[in-house]
């Protein structure tokens, strides 16, 4: 399977808005995948992961971040383009998994690069969560206890784990800016996120995702997310100030006037390239 040409650009204005239909062909691709490689995660972690690719200070292509987000699907890092060839079925399902995903990526950067004041803003960021927990305690008793008594994923848990899993993988780009305040600013933003990578321990009050759902969540953990969704656009605009990290360059010593030349002549530095 050779990778398509024909990718949508990263960081332009989405094409149309992300369907209920786009996330489910999404979750297709992803189960997929996972017949071919059980580590390949669910499209909360991507979310995740995608977000903090949008906010790095570097921009990651998919050649060198697809076979980190998608590991056991990778078959090879090379590719025919700048994108990674991954064991997809085929190639219409690889271009299929990218169009969607650059979709959103776009959908995503552009509600980061809009200024709102609350998060209720039909323009705010809103990261594609499940409430898991909500969802369990829908379902009858009969149907619950089908499931076993596994641990289940706090709301956003997922998605701020796939957030850190970005940062670990490309930890030199996540090194704090050299202005204090700015510094301050960027640790504050990720330990917000990292707090939600811990299980919700409080007593549930409320529903997560509708009004009228059975509480699964508790005042403090929609709390800690909503921080956590601040924290996203600080670290966007942080970066976007700042600008790519600039490598040192280090110039080799100049020869000696009478050391030999570095080209290999054999003649004497005075005597050829510094004549």
């Amino acid at each position: 399977m050779t990778a398509p040409t024909e990718i949508l650009p990263i960081d332009a204005p989405p094409q149309r808005p992300m369907t209920t239909a786009d996330f489910d062909a999404l979750d297709e691709i992803l189960d997929d995948l996972r017949t071919r490689g059980e580590e390949v995660p669910q499209w909360e972690f991507c979310e995740g992961f995608m977000a903090a690719l949008i906010c790095c200070r570097r921009l990651i292509p998919p050649s060198e971040y697809l076979p980190v987000l998608l590991p056991d699907a990778a078959q090879t890092a090379e590719a025919t383009t700048d994108h990674a060839v991954m064991a997809f079925k085929d190639d219409e399902q690889f271009t299929r998994f990218m169009t969607l995903w650059t979709l959103r990526w776009n959908e995503v950067a552009q509600a980061l690069n809009t200024p709102v004041e609350t998060l209720s803003d039909e323009r705010a960021y809103a990261p594609e969560v499940l409430d898991v927990r909500g969802g369990m305690a829908s379902l009858p008793e009969a149907e619950r206890a089908g499931f076993g008594d596994g641990d289940l994923p706090s709301f956003a848990q997922i998605w701020a784990l796939g957030f850190m899993y970005a940062v670990e993988n490309w930890v030199e780009e996540w090194q704090p800016p050299r202005d204090r305040e700015l510094a301050k600013l960027h640790d504050e933003a990720l330990d917000a996120i990292v707090a939600l990578t811990e299980d919700d321990t409080d007593e549930p009050t409320m529903s997560a995702l509708s009004e009228d759902g059975p509480p699964s969540v508790s005042e403090a953990r929609l709390n800690a997310y909503a921080d956590a969704i601040w924290a996203v656009y600080d670290l966007r605009e942080i970066w976007a100030e700042i600008g790519a990290r600039v490598e040192t360059v280090r110039r080799a010593p100049t020869p000696g006037r009478n050391d030999p030349c570095p080209c290999g002549s054999g003649k004497k530095y005075k005597k050829c390239c510094g004549a």
